[in-house]
């Protein structure tokens, strides 16, 4: 979508002749028609887009755990030896147990994540190309997630998993290229 009040004004904010602003999932993605070599800009606080869209997906798994552990736990008229973490897991049905492990994993991977987002908006790498990754990153862990919590399917799992963690390691790796080189 193009916008057309107001875009060469941001250009010459931005030290371009004439500029056009493109929509992109919640990005303004800033195109040189004139006056600059460098190519595509990109808008820094775009990285925050997948970083807060991961958040939210952390809060929708942890809302969805307690939905199923507390009526479990009612239902089950645990007593207090049982509700320890071992307890628990040894006793919980999967569609109980599954949403608390998805929760679990929300905290290792994307937590590279989150320092990587940081750490690109901090030295003003975030481009397009970390931007797009970042969501491939978030979108396949949507999908894990989904497929975690309810039909478990092992290896449906394991590939969006995987595509998941490639896209964070070209981030990582990327911007340690671009660090140490």
């Amino acid at each position: 979508m193009v916008v057309s009040r107001g875009k060469d004004q941001a250009g010459r904010m931005l030290g371009f002749d004439r500029a056009r602003l493109l929509c992109w999932p919640n990005v303004f993605v800033q195109l040189t028609l004139a006056g600059n070599t460098k190519g595509t800009v990109l808008e820094q606080s775009a990285i925050f887009a997948p970083f807060f869209s991961m958040m939210l997906l952390t809060f929708a798994v942890w809302i969805y755990m307690y939905s199923r552990r507390i009526p479990f736990i009612m239902r089950s008229k645990l007593t207090a030896d049982e509700l320890t973490p071992t307890g628990l897991a040894r006793l919980s049905p999967p569609q109980v147990a599954n949403p608390s492990d998805n929760l679990k994993n929300l905290f290792e991977l994307p937590i590279i994540f989150y320092a990587l987002v940081l750490y690109l908006y901090v030295t003003s790498q975030a481009d397009a190309l970390y931007v797009g990754a970042a969501w491939v990153f978030v979108g396949f862990r949507f999908l894990h997630s989904g497929v975690h919590c309810t039909v478990n399917i092992v290896v449906l799992r394991f590939w969006l998993y995987c595509i998941s963690a490639l896209a964070l390691w070209f981030i990582a790796g990327r911007a340690a290229l671009h660090l140490f080189l």
